[in-house]
């Protein structure tokens, strides 16, 4: 184990430029593609910057993988996140948060996050890689989820399944929403 640890932004910058070299990208083709201004890429690249939700699944999906490989620090052996204690990654466009809290070792094909979701605002969702569906337990509150076209309401304790693939959003419609949600790929 490290005697030192990673902050967010040293694993999101190393990543970018891991995944980006991966695919044979140049700055300026990433940012084209993520639709995001080749600067700010470059300043997530060095390691500084806030980035979005938004900004992050953007790039991710420009570099066909999950939004976890962008994310996710190396997981020790045992690994536990108090009630409280998760980074939470925030939206610039609605009260939306998430904090990834499991992902996919190598040939495995689910990511596991804690979201926390506010009223005052839809988070709107774009389509991620091909093959990707999202299961959502609601475990306090309420919320409207789903593809845009056949969004549900659920509440404490219900279980919805969706296409992750196509757009789709996530709406608060009580304070202190809180879900968990698994990402599968394939």
């Amino acid at each position: 184990m490290s005697t030192t640890e990673s902050t967010p932004l040293e694993i999101i910058s190393a990543a970018l430029r891991r995944e980006r070299d991966r695919v044979g990208l140049s700055l300026t083709e990433l940012a084209k593609r993520a639709g995001i201004a080749k600067s700010t890429l470059s300043q997530l690249e060095s390691g500084a910057g806030n980035p979005s939700v938004e900004t992050l699944w953007a790039l991710a999906v420009a570099l066909g993988v999950p939004f976890t490989r962008l994310v996710d620090p190396p997981t020790p052996q045992v690994r536990i996140v108090r009630a409280g204690q998760a980074t939470f990654v925030r939206s610039e466009q609605s009260p939306y948060a998430a904090a990834l809290l499991s992902s996919c070792p190598a040939g495995a094909r689910r990511d596991l996050y804690l979201l926390e979701l506010e009223p005052g605002g839809v988070r709107d969702a774009q389509a991620h890689i091909p093959g990707t569906v999202e299961h959502v337990v609601l475990t306090a509150g309420r919320m409207r989820v789903g593809p845009e076209s056949n969004l549900v309401e659920i509440g404490p304790g219900d279980y919805v399944s969706f296409s992750g693939d196509v757009p789709h959003q996530y709406e608060a419609l009580e304070p202190g929403t809180t879900a968990v949600l698994v990402m599968e790929h394939v």
